[in-house]
């Protein structure tokens, strides 16, 4: 079989799976027809319904498009028969029942942002980034009753360096994944729908990576100043780590503050950081600090920005205040004065 006669339904929302659609549909395979998400309401009043960036890609290439609100809905089951899929490609989508991954003759295959079984769940990139890997890459694999677990066809790696941000990750892994979705195609059609695969070696070391809601994005200044400088970059530029910039005169109420870009200092906080509400830390409060900085301080030095955390001093370089735009440190500062007066939450 050639490819152009190979029946491709294609599954996937957000802009990451673009790269994989994109792809296949420039290199001359054979998308019948393209499954995403309902549009989602969004403005004020949620008057307005947006599409997804599958679909606006799907319209403008002529593929016909499914929204089901239920994978098991008989209408939306009955058109996707319609289509003789041969195979399947899910790129960021949901989880799939099995009357539908099951459907193609030669099953359904997923494109995963990260070497698996780490790091499976919903945002594998964001985590990555946060926990601080070094490496992280794409994997291709059928389809199984359990999320993320079915068999592993093909992976590639992708060195995290110490200073990127998930935008960086995020468009690294969708062209490696758009490379690895042809690839998985291709050995499809070579072995007449029995490309090789291998079972996922369990173990208990293997990384989560659940969706990220507001509060995920606290950041938590108790933690070492390595750890919040990771956490920020993973998640950087969305949904982006926040936290309270709160005044030290407790009737003053405290503003949100998001922030996008620090960088290590390395400079110890003297004596170690105060922290009252963190007992089993080691620089906890106690008599043998007494020259310690209360974690969450903020200092100003040559129009730079600091803020004190359980070890270390962390610059603070890009900052969103409330109701304002992302600007720089060196430009807050222009309009913040005494920082010292306040505490970061």
């Amino acid at each position: 079989m050639e490819k152009k006669n190979l029946r491709i339904v294609f599954m996937g929302t957000p802009e990451f799976a673009v790269g994989s659609l994109q792809r296949l549909v420039e290199n001359g395979y054979n998308v019948v027809a393209v499954v995403t998400q309902p549009d989602k309401p969004v403005g004020r009043h949620a008057s307005v319904l947006r599409p997804s960036p599958v679909k606006e890609y799907a319209l403008a290439h002529g593929l016909p498009v499914l929204q089901p609100l239920k994978m098991k809905d008989e209408h939306f089951l009955e058109q996707l028969r319609s289509y003789h899929a041969d195979l399947q490609v899910v790129v960021a989508f949901r989880m799939l029942p099995e009357v539908v991954w099951a459907m193609p003759r030669f099953g359904t295959f997923n494109v995963h942002a990260a070497l698996l079984p780490d790091y499976r769940g919903a945002a594998p990139i964001n985590w990555a980034v946060i926990n601080g890997e070094t490496l992280t890459g794409v994997t291709t694999f059928f389809l199984d009753h359990d999320i993320d677990t079915g068999r592993i066809i093909a992976q590639r790696q992708f060195p995290i360096p110490d200073d990127a941000d998930v935008e960086y990750v995020y468009d690294g892994l969708m062209q490696l994944g758009a490379e690895l979705c042809t690839d998985t195609v291709d050995l499809v059609l070579s072995t007449d729908g029995n490309a090789p695969s291998q079972p996922q070696q369990e173990s208990d070391a293997h990384h989560a990576a659940p969706k990220i809601f507001k509060e995920t994005c606290a950041i938590d200044f108790t933690l070492p100043a390595k750890r919040i400088y990771d956490f920020v970059r993973g998640l950087s530029p969305a949904p982006g780590a926040w936290c309270l910039l709160t005044p030290r005169d407790a009737n003053a109420p405290a503003q949100v503050l998001k922030i996008y870009k620090t960088a290590k200092t390395h400079e110890s906080t003297a004596g170690g950081a105060l922290v009252s509400s963190a007992p089993d830390c080691k620089a906890a409060n106690t008599h043998d600090q007494p020259t310690g900085v209360e974690v969450g301080t903020l200092k100003a030095e040559n129009r730079r920005l600091f803020v004190a955390t359980v070890d270390e001093w962390l610059e603070i370089v890009e900052l969103q205040p409330a109701g304002k735009k992302r600007m720089t440190a060196r430009d807050y500062l222009n309009g913040f004065q005494h920082p010292e007066h306040f505490l970061l939450k």
